[in-house]
Order: structure tokens, then sequence, then C-alpha cells
């Protein structure tokens, strides 16, 4: 396959939670691939953040690391407020962190873990977007919630509020897309369906993966990397400077909404 040019994307500054595996350090990769500007927020990978950056680097791409836990407010401001002193500017924010935290039926959930759910994947991308906002509308900019097939279908056993929450983001995109395009900021969203990523080596045996896979009608678990293109899709002015709130899916045919 030809390598995928976007021009438009190239000196472009972008913040990805959630950043250092799975999805989103396939993200990192094809944005500095593609000229932009990474910064890459982890959490407890620290590792995996160091050695995703000089990858990065070896590649000739320009990339940063910051860590914090966007849980927690005053890291939020510590993750946007550090990548725009190194870059100067923030063009885009993928929203990116998010995990089941358990596989736990809802209503067995104490109050403390329902808690957790919704601080990592729901306020996270409030309080991020709010604080990156200023920055992305100096010239117009973007931002990319990653969401989730669950949002649709309610999730598997114990996903049940891990899917309520990415419900939550799913409509928190087509809102704040309205809200903000006043402000050049386009805001749309992506759902992977069941991809090959640390969060299923967490919550899925083998027995699970095989039995999700014959749900699919390509017949095989995703990669990270078959979500990149909607991602770039969707940060490019170019490609896709008309589409506002929408969420694709990418998950092999599981589900056709």
């Amino acid at each position: 396959m030809a390598k995928l040019t976007l021009p438009d994307l190239a000196g472009k500054a972008v913040l990805i939670t959630g950043g250092s595996t799975g999805i989103g350090a396939a993200l990192a990769r094809a944005f500095a691939a593609q000229g932009a500007l990474v910064s890459i927020n982890y959490h407890s990978s620290e590792a995996a953040a160091k050695a995703l950056l000089k990858e990065i680097e070896a590649a000739g791409g320009g990339a940063m690391l910051v860590k914090g836990d966007v849980t927690k407010p005053a890291d939020c401001g510590d993750i946007v407020a550090k990548t725009a002193e190194r870059f100067g500017r923030i063009d885009g924010l993928i929203n990116n962190a998010g995990l089941m935290l358990g596989r736990v039926p809802s209503l067995e959930a104490d109050e403390a873990h329902v808690e957790a759910v919704i601080a990592l994947n729901v306020r996270s991308v409030i309080t991020v977007t709010r604080l990156a906002k200023p920055w992305l509308a100096r010239q117009g900019g973007f931002v990319i919630n990653t969401t989730s097939i669950a949002a649709r279908n309610g999730g598997g056993g114990g996903a049940v509020l891990y899917a309520a929450a990415k419900g939550f983001v799913s409509t928190l995109t087509k809102g704040q897309a309205k809200e903000l395009i006043g402000d050049k900021i386009r805001v749309n969203g992506v759902a992977p369906g069941v991809i090959a990523t640390p969060f299923h080596e967490r919550y899925s045996n083998a027995e699970a993966m095989e039995a999700m896979r014959k749900t699919i009608p390509l017949g095989r678990v995703g990669t990270p990397e078959d979500c990149v293109g909607a991602y770039l899709f969707l940060a490019s002015e170019a490609l896709s400077g008309y589409v506002i709130g929408q969420i694709i899916e990418v998950n092999g045919g599981q589900l056709m909404p």
C-alpha cells in the first residue's frame, strides 16, 4: 500500500491522551509520520511511553511525553500546559484515555468503582477539552473522542458501566460539535470494535476473544492500525472539513448502525 500523505497535518500540534499503548500509540506513530508534533500523554505505562518516543524520534518525527492522570483536573491542566509550552500551540486533541477498570455487573459495582469509571472515561474528556479549547480556538482545530462499539450495544458481561460511559462520550461528541464549531473547532469521534490491545489483554480471555471474533463478518479481530485511518481522516481539514458531530464505526462489520 502506498504511504498516505496529508500535507495539512504537517506541523500541527496534536495532544493524545492515553497515548502510550494500543490505539493511542498507533495514532502517535501515524500523526508523527504525517509531520505532526505529537504530545503523548501517559499515566502508568512509562516504559512503553519512552520506547514509543524513541521509536518516533528515530524515524525523524517530533514528539514529547507528558505524564499525568487524566482523572485529576490538576494533572489535566499540567498536560495541556506542558504541551502548549513545548509546541507553542495545540491544533488537535484526541481524547483516547479510557479503561473498563474490571468486569463488574452494573448493580454490583460499589460507589468507588462507579466513580472511577466515570472519572476516567467521561469526566476526563470534558476536563481536557475545556482546558484545550482556548488553544484550539486560536487557529481552529479538531477534537476526536474515542468512544466504543459498546456505546451502541450496551457492552459485554460486566462492561455495562463502561458502555454507558462511552455512550455519554458519543452523545457529548455530538453536542460539543454544535457548541464548538463557532470557534472553528470540529468535534467528531471514532468507535472501535474488538481491537487487539492491552485493554482486551486485561479484561478478555482467549475464549471470550474467539467468541467475539466469530461475530465479526470480516473474520478477525481488529488491530490498532486498523483504527488509524479514521482518525487521520477526521483530523484533516482537507478531507473532512465539512464533517462534524460524526462517530465513525471501526469494527469489521460487527455492528452496522
